[in-house]
C-alpha cells in the first residue's frame, strides 16, 4: 500500500486548504483513514481521522469546526478540507492508514510522504 499526499501550500490566516491523500496499491474502504501534523521541533500529532463508514469521523480539539474530513473509496482518495487556518496549523501534514480505530500514530501501518502547510500571518 502506497499513500500520496499532495495540496499542501503557503496560505494567509483565515485562509483555506484542501489536503488529498491517494492510495495505491490497496483498496481505500479496508482501512480506518487519518491525518497526522508535524511541525518543526515537535511530535507528530494526530488531526482527524474517519472510518469504514464516511458517518465516523474524529478530530482533535483544536481543529474541530475548522477541519472536515473525507472519504470518496471510489477514488481511492480521503481529503482534508482546512478552513479558517491559523499560524499554528503550520507543519508537515501526513495521511495514514491502518485498519482498526485509532487516534494514535503507532497504530497506523502506512504513511504518506507529507506535504507542507504554511500559514502566514
Amino acid at each position: 500500500v502506497q499513500l500520496q499526499a499532495s495540496g499542501g501550500g503557503l496560505v494567509h490566516v483565515g485562509g483555506s486548504l484542501m489536503l488529498s491523500c491517494i492510495m495505491s496499491g490497496g483498496i481505500l474502504s479496508d482501512y480506518t483513514m487519518g491525518w497526522f501534523r508535524q511541525a518543526p521541533g515537535k511530535e507528530r500529532m494526530f488531526v482527524a481521522t474517519i472510518g469504514w463508514s464516511v458517518d465516523r469521523t474524529y478530530y482533535e480539539d483544536s481543529v474541530k469546526d475548522r477541519f472536515t474530513i473525507s472519504r470518496d473509496n471510489a477514488k481511492n482518495t480521503v481529503y482534508l478540507q482546512m478552513n479558517d487556518l491559523r499560524p499554528e496549523d503550520t507543519a508537515v501534514y501526513y495521511c495514514a492508514a491502518n485498519k482498526g480505530w485509532s487516534t494514535y500514530a503507532e497504530h497506523y501501518d502506512y504513511w504518506g510522504q507529507g506535504t507542507q502547510v504554511t500559514v502566514s500571518s
